[in-house]
């Protein structure tokens, strides 16, 4: 059967476009070499519990249209990502506000809690930082900086944060209000029944092939299309022809503990370097469960190779330019339309790729 898109990858990018071609009358095949579809926002229910298999997915946008439109697919609940980060066993608030401030110094006032931070800034007289480290001091102070950003950043990376650009960190979060809502935006919350429901929804009525390699038999899949949707690495798509592109990437340790509540909020930090991981995930609280037993993941960070997902592009100046030498011959291409966090080289939350993949529809089919 011949196709008018072949789409690689069921990711977020490669199922909103499948949908809307379809809704256009175009017939489309989705393929991923994954054995399931979703990309990295695919569910495994175990105990009744939608298990975030590579990560926590939390929704959230100020965008009323994308927010209407994942909702036209699947209800969303309210969860609120309030996350908090163990360092040393003494618990904060996250993102920092005036709770952290009280847990790190007692004060209860938004002018105590500036004084604080503005007298640490002072003494540590940084004009120009010149990495990570000393950008994060020079916004947050010491106390913040050495409890609640070294440690968590430094695994995140694998690399000590003055070996890190400061451009990563161009600014934090500081809010003097006693408000744990990580997010600022209006919309948020996790689909109800989990995000394979999502998917589902988006996929309801297209031909799909799963645990398919697109690159063993490469000219055979192009053959079945018209036009390609290519939501994978774009240096693979170019047989790594200028080099490789670099990721960080991470390890999930899933368990089930027969308890009903192993930590009592979805997303716990763990921020002194000495702890392996970064955090561990407890997967009811984002649904609000009430299951008798409870599932946990602890997040690993790892540096990246051929065996491993690739999850973080790097986003330095080596990589930079590297990326625009294949985006340049990707512009060439006519049949090919490269999207997504891979393909784009680009760290994408979830509407923003919904919202880059309507772009790419709206472009495509010109509102035809």
């Amino acid at each position: 059967m011949k196709y008018d898109y072949l789409i690689v990858g069921s990711g977020l990018f490669g199922a909103v476009f499948a949908h809307e071609a379809n809704n256009r009358g175009k017939k489309c095949l989705v393929i991923d070499k994954r054995s399931h579809l979703g990309g990295n926002i695919y569910c495994e229910e175990k105990e009744g519990i939608n298990v975030h298999k590579y990560g926590a997915h939390i929704f959230h946008t100020n965008d009323k249209t994308i927010w209407d439109y994942v909702n036209s697919f699947v209800e969303f609940n309210r969860f609120t990502n309030s996350p908090m980060a163990n360092y040393k066993g003494e618990l904060y608030n996250l993102p920092f506000n005036m709770n952290t401030f009280y847990q790190l110094w007692g004060v209860k006032t938004p002018e105590e809690a500036k004084s604080i931070i503005q007298d640490q800034i002072k003494g540590l007289n940084i004009i120009e930082p010149k990495n990570l480290e000393e950008q994060a001091l020079s916004l947050v102070g010491t106390d913040i900086y050495y409890k609640l950003i070294k440690g968590y950043t430094e695994k995140q990376w694998g690399r000590p944060a003055t070996e890190l650009p400061a451009f990563i960190i161009k600014r934090l979060p500081v809010r003097f209000t006693f408000d744990n809502n990580y997010f600022k935006d209006k919309y948020q919350g996790i689909p109800l029944g989990g995000y394979n429901k999502l998917i589902d929804g988006l996929l309801k009525g297209i031909d799909t092939k799963t645990s398919v390699d697109y690159f063993k038999n490469k000219k055979e899949w192009d053959q079945k299309a018209d036009k390609i949707v290519f939501t994978g690495k774009i240096d693979e798509f170019y047989n790594y022809q200028f080099g490789k592109l670099n990721y960080r990437s991470l390890k999930f340790e899933h368990e089930t503990l027969n308890t009903e509540n192993h930590q009592g909020n979805a997303v716990v930090n763990y921020n002194e370097k000495e702890v392996p991981y970064t955090r561990i995930i407890e997967h009811k609280h984002f649904e609000f469960g009430t299951q008798s037993k409870t599932i946990v993941t602890k997040e690993y960070p790892q540096e990246w190779d051929d065996s491993k997902e690739p999850y973080y592009p790097i986003n330095d100046d080596k990589n930079g330019d590297l990326f625009l030498k294949y985006k340049k011959i990707s512009k060439k291409e006519d049949n090919v339309i490269f999207g997504g966090r891979l393909a784009e080289y680009k760290y994408y939350d979830m509407h923003q790729v919904i919202g880059s993949a309507l772009k790419r529809v709206k472009n495509e089919f010109k509102d035809r």
